[in-house]
């Protein structure tokens, strides 16, 4: 048995891509998402946290799109429990990730908790696209390392310079952050039961933005996907009893 899978990760690994191009592939996203925390550190302070808030979100929580909903629903004037509520929601998603890529990456226990921390769109994106499971170790290590640093950084930067930059909502950055994450998320809604859930999600969101309070809407957009998949698991149900008997 142990024969066989040694021989098993062995041919894992045949046809995988150079270490040079996984490097470069994750350094091309860790810098070009690590920039938009500066748009974060900005908004933070802007929205009325202090330079020691703002920093210990990003250090603490690191998930751009929480981050985002937080000082968003806060700047909007929406009740903190609610804005912390649809900041967890949100990131709940992490949780997820973090079940598939524990397959993926098959760390030593002493490594997962400092990993976790690693766990978002980004490394996860970049994790899923590497075919061995080196490329996949060197692709969520090299990703999750450059956008803590940089993030971390410009999220500084940011909140250090938004007095200087002024009236933030005037130049829009607010946006930044919401921008990366759905072109992030674009490209990997494959499926026509992804795109639903995706047009619900969004048309609940925006639908629902002037009529309930800050914080809310992101919410109420989460129950889009168990909707769908209640809706397609009756759908497929009914399918299946419809098929004669001879033809299953």
């Amino acid at each position: 048995m142990a024969e066989q899978t040694a021989l098993a990760d062995i041919r894992s690994e045949e046809g995988g891509k150079p270490d040079a191009a996984v490097v470069r592939d994750a350094l091309g996203v860790g810098v070009a998402v690590g920039l938009s925390g500066f748009a974060f550190g900005v908004t933070s302070a802007g929205s009325g946290l202090t330079l020691l808030q703002t920093c210990a979100l990003s250090l603490l929580v690191f998930t751009g799109a929480s981050q985002f909903a937080l000082v968003g629903a806060l700047a909007a004037g929406g009740n903190p429990l609610t804005a912390a509520a649809g900041a967890f929601f949100l990131g709940v998603r992490n949780a997820f990730y973090g079940l598939r890529l524990s397959q993926l990456l098959a760390l030593p226990r002493a490594v997962r908790p400092f990993a976790a921390q690693w766990v978002i769109d980004e490394t996860t994106a970049v994790a899923l696209a590497q075919p061995t499971r080196r490329s996949v170790r060197i692709g969520f290590t090299v990703t999750g390392l450059s956008l803590y640093v940089l993030w971390n950084l410009t999220t500084l930067l940011g909140a250090v310079g938004a007095e200087a930059i002024g009236d933030t909502d005037a130049w829009g950055l607010d946006a930044a952050g919401p921008a990366v994450f759905l072109a992030l998320l674009a490209p990997m809604l494959k499926t026509t039961t992804e795109r639903t859930v995706a047009g619900i999600a969004v048309i609940l969101g925006l639908g629902l933005l002037p009529v309930l309070p800050a914080g809310v809407p992101v919410l109420v957009a989460a129950l889009a996907a168990p909707a769908v998949l209640y809706v397609e698991g009756r759908r497929s149900a009914k399918t299946a009893n419809d098929v004669p008997r001879e033809d299953r």
